[in-house]
């Protein structure tokens, strides 16, 4: 017997955040929750400057309503070979810490799946499936040697995304920098901007900076640093900003390749970049010149290549100015004596 999907699941899993429409029959008003639209819209015109992918007015209506229909109309639960599972062709999740992840799987182990995963029929190969959301119930089940209790629905790549993206939006722990990905990701797909916003749930503006950011900062730098759950996005679009200049991308690549880079948490990371990049990298401490006769005349520093002199009048008045008098002989002493070609 068929059996209704519990869509609002315990605080303890990533379960998905989709909600039923509250359209009423009848009525010149209908929301398109799905659509990631909070204002409500007329049914005959103002879903505004939809993607010519989605049709006309009356087609993305008709494509929202069979969608929403499909997540949350009563669908029959089956039990299947998480090793028959394929992850979706669009990651949305960095790997964050594993002990959270243990704690997430120990709690499929003793109390069970509460909340059934999405998934479709592999496009390609037949008796396959590929998720659409519940990617870590679906990673406890494999590694817990389990069947997954799962809904199969025959979605289209659009779908898919939209069902993807909704399910992330409700969870309180994808990042800034997970969500920002996810969407440059569907963009190099070609998915139009308003499939995109309504899988994450955006305005135009918030949907640009998060492509934004997540163009703008090296992918590389972006993998390094993890999802980074504290950052938020002034901090991602302020490393962003900083990033455009081509010797500060630069020294964003040396950090991160660097062999400590690795052993920190992943918010310590990005704020070892953040403050590379401005230059706040921990300088060499000044060491003090003394002259035979015991005065620390001067001190010299160095950072990356560069080279400081200075000098306290308190301690050798004068002294300052008298090698700056002299810089121009001591420069042709350095030429006649340097050997270099």
């Amino acid at each position: 017997m068929a059996r209704k999907i519990n869509f609002d699941p315990p605080a303890s899993e990533d379960a998905p955040a989709v909600a039923a429409p509250e359209a009423r029959e009848g009525t010149a008003l209908r929301t398109r929750p799905l659509l990631g639209l909070e204002r409500t819209i007329k049914q005959s015109g103002a879903l505004g400057a939809i993607s010519q992918s989605l049709g006309g007015i009356s087609e993305k209506v008709k494509r929202a309503d069979e969608i929403e229909q499909k997540l949350i109309e009563g669908q029959v639960i089956v039990e299947l070979d998480p090793g028959l599972i394929d992850n979706s062709f669009i990651a949305d999740r960095m790997e964050g810490a594993e002990e959270q992840f243990a704690a997430f799987r120990e709690l499929i182990r003793q109390h069970g799946q509460n909340v059934p995963i999405l998934v479709r029929p592999h496009t390609r190969e037949p008796e396959r499936y590929e998720v659409a959301f519940g990617h870590r119930r679906l990673r406890a089940a494999r590694e817990l040697n389990i069947k997954v209790r799962a809904v199969v629905r025959p979605l289209t790549d659009e779908q898919l995304v939209i069902a993807q993206g909704q399910e992330n939006s409700g969870r309180t722990d994808l990042t800034f920098i997970e969500r920002a990905r996810f969407a440059a990701r569907l963009e190099d797909r070609k998915f139009s901007r308003e499939v995109i916003m309504a899988s994450l749930n955006v305005d135009k503006a918030a949907l640009s900076r998060l492509i934004a950011v997540a163009t703008r900062v090296p992918a590389l730098v972006i993998d390094a640093i993890g999802p980074a759950p504290a950052i938020g996005r002034v901090r991602w679009q302020e490393l962003s900003d900083l990033l455009q200049d081509d010797d500060k991308r630069g020294r964003a690549v040396e950090i991160v390749n660097s062999a400590t880079f690795a052993a920190m948490d992943t918010d310590r990371r990005f704020e070892t970049v953040a403050a590379g990049v401005r230059g706040r990298i921990a300088r060499a401490r000044a060491e003090a010149w003394t002259a035979d006769d015991g005065t620390q005349a001067a001190k010299v520093s160095r950072e990356g290549k560069k080279l400081t002199l200075s000098f306290d009048d308190r301690v050798a008045p004068k002294f300052g100015d008298f090698v700056k008098e002299r810089l121009q002989k001591l420069y042709d002493e350095f030429k006649a004596g340097d050997q270099s070609p």
